[in-house]
């Protein structure tokens, strides 16, 4: 993993900055301070170290050893990326399955259509974003119900009232808290975080609202107020088009190419690498089999403690390497 140096001879302390901390009136010449000494006076400016990166820096390693010109104080720092994105679905929370699935079906039922997405079929839906283009896309191919309009114009007022109904009953189950995070997402959020790291969550749904209820029931207010939601009609296309991750890097002021990814599907993978950003992939239950190759790592989940998989040092490794696939 690359490492950002930061190198300052004792006791003039070079940070790369115009802030420079000063040693103690008392300090003694430098060929008589041990290296304990020096770690520890370089540990307590590591503050002044950050403030001078302009961008995030990992918690510093402390390295000290002597040359001819006396002892040299080195503090290594990663530096992080500029900003996690999480998709929702399938990321954050396992939701399609027994979420989004199940709430399509009651809302078909509710209106008295002969429809069912049963667990295969959905499986098979989902290669197309959004849950009003799903839709659409489904009754295209299989013929529209009796009872659904005749022209365009009125159907699709039609899909976005059973979108919206679906929406509720979605609703329902995220504020009854019954679908769990996925194992690792708290944990990595909470790294990036108090690292200073930009945490967003960009997804394919239509509706904010609902994303914003995932964000704050599932990870709590206090998260939540520190996360950016871009979800919805906010875009012209979505994934795996990259306009979601394109509006993000801008909105928050951040790089494309120091921003990291989490997705689970093959579409959200190709627009993560379409905007120029990195990806890491967490498979999901539908996506087990998808077509992961551009990724740049690939797990089966983010991981608890004692299982973590991986974690944002490894994210922050991902800017300065190349792309490899873990199984």
């Amino acid at each position: 993993m690359a490492m950002a140096c930061v190198a300052a001879k004792v006791p003039i302390v070079q940070l790369g900055c115009t802030s420079k901390p000063a040693l103690p009136a008392a300090a003694a010449p430098a060929a008589s301070i041990s290296s304990h000494q020096a770690s520890s006076f370089f540990s307590s400016n590591l503050v002044a170290l950050k403030q001078c990166s302009s961008r995030p820096l990992s918690d510093s390693k402390i390295r000290v050893h002597k040359s001819r010109s006396g002892l040299v104080v080195k503090a290594e720092a990663r530096v992080l990326p500029d900003a996690l994105l999480f998709d929702c679905d399938g990321v954050l929370v396992d939701t399609e399955r027994d979420g989004h699935r199940i709430s399509f079906n009651y809302a078909f039922a509710e209106k008295g259509l002969p429809t069912v997405w049963d667990v295969e079929l959905y499986g098979e839906l989902l290669k197309i974003g959004g849950g009003k283009e799903r839709m659409t896309h489904y009754y295209n191919k299989v013929g529209w119900p009796e009872t659904a309009p005749t022209r365009e114009v009125a159907r699709k007022d039609f899909i976005a009232g059973l979108h919206k109904r679906k929406t509720d009953l979605f609703m329902e189950l995220v504020d009854q808290g019954s679908l769990p995070l996925r194992p690792g997402v708290a944990s990595l959020i909470d790294q990036a975080l108090e690292s200073g790291v930009s945490v967003a969550v960009c997804s394919t749904s239509n509706e904010k609202a609902v994303v914003s209820a995932i964000v704050r029931v599932m990870l709590g207010e206090d998260r939540a107020a520190k996360i950016r939601i871009f979800a919805g009609d906010i875009v012209p296309r979505k994934k795996p088009d990259p306009a979601i991750y394109q509006l993000a890097a801008r909105t928050l002021g951040v790089s494309a190419e120091k921003c990291v990814v989490i997705e689970d599907s093959h579409i959200g993978l190709t627009a993560a690498k379409a905007a120029g950003m990195k990806c890491i992939v967490t498979k999901s239950g539908y996506t087990e089999d998808e077509d992961f190759a551009a990724a740049d790592a690939v797990f089966p989940c983010i991981g608890d403690a004692p299982s973590v998989n991986f974690d944002l040092d490894f994210a922050a490794s991902l800017l300065t390497s190349t792309a490899s696939t873990l199984a």
